[in-house]
């Protein structure tokens, strides 16, 4: 067993929870109005205040990771998001609640500046299947949150508790990750150091003027991608399809159930037979396709198959990402998560405002073409870090493995 098997169980309960988190302030939208005496474009705003706390710290976030190590950024994380769970519900006052949501975009940042490079250093033989289950234990929690928040209302209970449950699993977690230990990232970097003035696993270094921007891209298209699915699909149903409205919505599960068996083939794949950089240029082809095919095919009973690939080609490529530009530029693992994450977190803001006034046009289908333009775009970059890997990375077993898997 792993030495560091706790560490990352602590790690992935934090995503399990921050799946609830995503979809908590939409999920007690009605309650949270009648609070603040807002409406739900007072509400989108509190969640977008998220992706802005986020988008504000993930450079310092990485920086400190790499700094101070993973340990204290994972703790500060659990710590930050249970505040924000409990602080949300007790506001008295819609600014207060504002600044609690900053608060968690700031635990966001700091949870994935410490986790990506963590799991990293405490799989070093399957980063990409221990990244990848990240996106699976963020979707477990987001499908769970719905059912907690039936049970409370069955019960007759405050919608608090939907916030208090989570919040206190969290503090939890934060005392149990506090117990347990961390791989050593400066002693892990002073081998690799070490490794690499005997016979370097690059032919060549890496660039990030070259490999790390293509890679920063598929930050941005592979975050974008599932931002424009996520908001649009139920009303492309409904408007472009002719779908009823709660048909429409079921797209989103068809959708959610790709992500997820997605997810879970890739963390067994990645540790056998493929690697992450096959991965990402495979997977925004199918993407392309199936938006393509829910274009021009206008029938329900294909959305629904497309939805599913949607779903199923878009999970885990900002994961991966994150894999390889870690595994190429490995003495900064925290700060090129940051910049990565940081260019995700862009495009979680600049998407809906894009598609938004894309919708004002009337006519929802130029959202999809747009998006698979953005499919395109991910190819292209994903093609040339393709490209370069093989042209600066020694080969392996691994790739001789996967060569003879593909074949």
């Amino acid at each position: 067993m792993n030495t560091y098997t706790k560490a990352a169980s602590g790690l992935y309960v934090n995503y399990f929870l921050l799946g609830m988190v995503n979809i908590i302030l939409s999920s007690n939208m009605a309650s949270l109005s009648e609070q603040w005496d807002t409406d739900k474009a007072g509400i989108s705003y509190i969640i977008s205040a998220i992706g802005i706390g986020k988008l504000l710290t993930y450079a310092l976030s990485g920086h400190l990771s790499d700094r101070f190590g993973r340990k204290p950024l994972v703790i500060f994380a659990a710590l930050a998001m249970g505040i924000f769970l409990v602080g949300i519900p007790l506001s008295p006052v819609y600014e207060v609640a504002f600044m609690f949501a900053l608060l968690a975009g700031v635990a966001n940042s700091a949870m994935d500046a410490g986790s990506y490079p963590g799991l990293v250093e405490i799989f070093p033989r399957s980063s990409g299947s221990a990244n990848v289950m990240v996106k699976a234990f963020i979707s477990l929690g987001a499908a769970l949150l719905p059912f907690m928040i039936l049970f409370f209302t069955n019960q007759g209970a405050s919608y608090t508790y939907a916030f208090f449950v989570p919040a206190a699993i969290f503090f939890l977690n934060m005392l149990f990750l506090m117990t347990v230990t961390f791989p050593d990232h400066r002693a892990i970097v002073a081998s690799q150091a070490a490794e690499n003035a005997g016979q370097s696993k690059f032919l060549s270094e890496p660039r990030f003027s070259r490999e790390g921007i293509a890679l920063v891209i598929i930050g941005f298209t592979s975050t974008g991608l599932f931002t424009v699915a996520q908001i649009w699909l139920p009303s492309y149903g409904e408007e472009v399809l002719g779908m009823a409205a709660d048909s429409a919505v079921k797209l989103l599960s068809y959708y959610s159930i790709g992500a997820l068996i997605s997810v879970l083939s890739l963390s067994i794949l990645l540790k056998k037979m493929v690697r992450p950089v096959t991965v990402i240029v495979i997977y925004p082809i199918m993407t392309f396709i199936a938006i393509t095919t829910i274009l021009m095919v206008k029938v329900p009973a294909v959305a629904v198959v497309t939805a599913f690939f949607i779903g199923f080609s878009t999970a885990g490529i900002f994961q991966l990402a994150i894999t390889i530009i870690t595994e190429l530029f490995w003495q900064k693992k925290g700060t090129v998560t940051g910049i990565v994450a940081t260019a995700g977190g862009l495009a979680a803001i600049v998407m809906p405002l894009l598609t938004g006034l894309l919708s004002e046009t009337g006519n929802i289908a130029i959202i999809f073409i747009f998006d698979a333009f953005l499919a395109v775009i991910g190819f292209a970059a994903a093609a040339f870090v393709y490209y370069r890997y093989g042209k600066i990375v020694r080969k392996s077993k691994d790739a001789d493995i996967e060569r003879r898997v593909l074949s």
